[in-house]
């Protein structure tokens, strides 16, 4: 039995930050409840996890380091885990909060899905699984349950990280935890409790048949007999449920959930690729069929091949005896009768072996020959060409590259032969990118069947921060399918450290700075006792980084300022000293006998002169 629920948190306030809203829903592992983050001001989705669960050391232990890890798993279709932690008993993850439907309701409501909607949900789950396999994170627990379609039509991944948390030691005595989640484990977990990227292949694979057929593959009342038929069984084949499904989808399904995990996909970026090569194979019509919950199975009742019928004697009633030529008159139209039908009779073998449904031609060799020949050639053996392009990296398009039945093979005549056409080698030109951000450049990629290669970053001042300044190979290269494009992005401007120029020329400082990738704004002076005319007195900035194109501001200097010196001879010391200073001169002394008198008989420079101002002017006084 599962454990009860916990006490509603709703109206309370979780680690201070969390005020809970509304009660959203109760699983296996923990109670779900709308709150806002108050930090925030954000709705998100509060994961309580149950009360046995909060008090196991190691559970907590393990959760807050697989929380973690799940934390910096950044993508679109991953459901974004924002905080982990706990408070009062309750251990709790606080996570991105997605409104819609899970996939459980989803195939409850609307299973079996058409082909078209369940490659339409499980790419993006395989794109979630693909990111967090590389980036070294094994999910573990991919189920329906896990899988939630936003309203918006965004497939979104959930619980990454919480299910390497729980233990099978954890959930042995709960059997709603282990039912819910031994229909969608692997092999390997249930034998040996290991699992890796193969495992989520596996799973996947699982939920792809739950889509094309609407049930579980494996159905069970217990975990064990569940688990028994995941490590004894092999998973049945779609169409042997809706005979509907295409044999892609079949071939796509047991190659993601074979027993042996070798024989599986390495991680789920290798099986995305092999859903969208399935994908490409299939016509509109197949994509789209909607199959019914009655839709039958191929295991049906045999119907009874064509041309065998079951023939009865009619028993003929009694004549009497007649006489020997009335006999033998009566004879001559039964045997004439007879003759006629076993002619008619070797007629109708004659056609049916030679002309007819019986007749058997052999397939000729067809690879290599062009399609219009290759069809030509089947019309003329009376045979039914049935075309179907497929890119070849060795066969020139409009060629055949091979046929089913093989050449020499014996068929009936008006049998059906499937024609490979080569569409030519498979290429996607790199579409443009520049000034795309790095997730919108990942999704463009993804559109055209690439993926994202090495990243780099430039300096770049006209392209934003973060988006993409250049790709390698560059826009409109033809490249294989899955091929790689490098992705350089933009570090933004440049700094550009302001050199110290003051006291150079002006040319000389204009001539750095702009070589520097600077604007130099040298239309200020000023006069400088201290820097010769014409060299720069100051500068705006003086130091630190701008940016190619930013100004830096300097002042020239115009030398020193030239005052005409007065004169001040035969004025008393105090009166001279006054009207040099206030002329802008400094003044200083040189005394005869004493300077008894305070009498000016010489000054240096002399009166009438130019001289600098802020300059000194000497006295010689007596």
């Amino acid at each position: 039995m599962s454990s009860a629920p916990p006490v509603s948190l709703v109206g309370q306030v979780v680690d201070g930050r969390y005020r809970v809203q509304s009660h959203l829903a109760d699983g296996g592992m923990a109670s779900v409840y709308v709150a806002v983050d108050l930090r925030l001001e954000r709705d998100v989705a509060l994961k309580i996890m149950r009360p046995d669960l909060a008090r196991d050391e190691n559970f907590v232990s393990r959760f807050r380091r697989e929380a973690r890890s799940a934390a910096r798993l950044s993508h679109p279709n991953v459901v974004g885990v924002f905080d982990q932690g706990s408070d009062n008993g309750h251990v709790f993850l606080a996570m991105e909060l997605v409104t819609g439907k899970t996939l459980r309701d989803v195939v409850r409501d609307e299973g079996p899905l058409t082909p078209r909607a369940a490659l339409d949900i499980i790419e993006p789950v395989l794109e979630a699984l693909d990111a967090a396999h590389r980036a070294g994170i094994v999910h573990r627990d991919i189920k329906p349950e896990n899988v939630i379609l936003r309203e918006d039509g965004v497939v979104k991944v959930a619980d990454f990280g919480l299910a390497r948390a729980v233990t099978t030691d954890t959930v042995t005595a709960h059997t709603d935890v282990l039912l819910g989640t031994a229909a969608y484990l692997s092999p390997e977990q249930v034998e040996r409790g290991i699992a890796d990227p193969r495992s989520d292949v596996y799973s996947a694979g699982l939920l792809l048949y739950e889509m094309l057929t609407g049930v579980k593959a494996f159905p069970g009342d217990s975990p064990i007999q569940v688990a028994y038929q995941h490590v004894h069984g092999t998973v049945p084949v779609p169409s042997a449920r809706i005979a509907s499904v295409p044999g892609e989808l079949d071939a796509l399904v047991a190659l993601a959930t074979a027993r042996d995990p070798d024989d599986r996909p390495t991680d789920a970026g290798d099986l995305l690729a092999q859903a969208r090569r399935s994908r490409d194979t299939l016509s509109t019509d197949e994509l789209d069929h909607r199959p019914s919950t009655g839709d039958p199975g191929r295991s049906g009742n045999p119907t009874m091949p064509l041309g065998r019928t079951t023939t009865r004697a009619v028993p003929r009633a009694p004549v009497p005896d007649e006489p020997g030529a009335a006999r033998r008159r009566r004879r001559w139209p039964a045997l004439l009768a007879a003759v006629l039908v076993l002619l008619l009779l070797a007629g109708a073998g004659t056609w049916w072996f030679t002309l007819g449904p019986g007749a058997r031609v052999e397939v000729p060799r067809l690879a290599g020959m062009s399609q219009q020949d290759a069809v030509d050639t089947l019309t003329g053996q009376h045979l039914d060409p049935v075309t179907q392009p497929q890119y070849s990296e060795h066969v020139r398009a409009g060629r055949v590259i091979s046929a089913e039945p093989s050449a020499g093979a014996s068929v009936a005549r008006g049998s059906d032969v499937q024609l490979a056409v080569s569409k030519g080698p498979e290429r996607h030109d790199v579409p443009r990118l520049v000034g795309a951000t790095r997730s919108e450049a990942k999704a463009l990629l993804a559109k055209h069947h690439l993926r994202v290669g090495r990243v780099e970053g430039a300096y770049d001042e006209n392209i934003a921060k973060g988006a993409v300044v250049a790709t390698s190979p560059e826009q409109g290269k033809p490249l294989k399918r899955d091929a790689k494009v490098s992705l350089t992005l933009s570090r933004g401007p440049q700094p550009i450290p302001v050199a110290d120029v003051v006291g150079q020329s002006k040319q000389d400082a204009t001539s750095r700075l702009e070589g520097a990738g600077l604007t130099v704004d040298a239309g200020h002076e000023d006069y400088s006792t201290k820097y010769d005319q014409g060299t720069v007195m100051a500068q705006s900035p003086a130091n630190g980084t701008l940016h190619r194109g930013d100004t830096v501001q300097l002042t020239i200097s115009k030398g020193p300022e030239m005052v005409e010196v007065p004169d001040v001879g035969g004025k008393q010391t105090g009166e001279a000293e006054q009207i040099l200073t206030a002329a802008g001169f400094k003044v200083s002394y040189t005394k005869i006998l004493g300077g008894v008198f305070q009498t000016v008989r010489m000054q240096k420079p002399e009166a009438g002169s130019m001289a600098p101002k802020g300059s000194t002017i000497t006295l010689t006084i007596v």
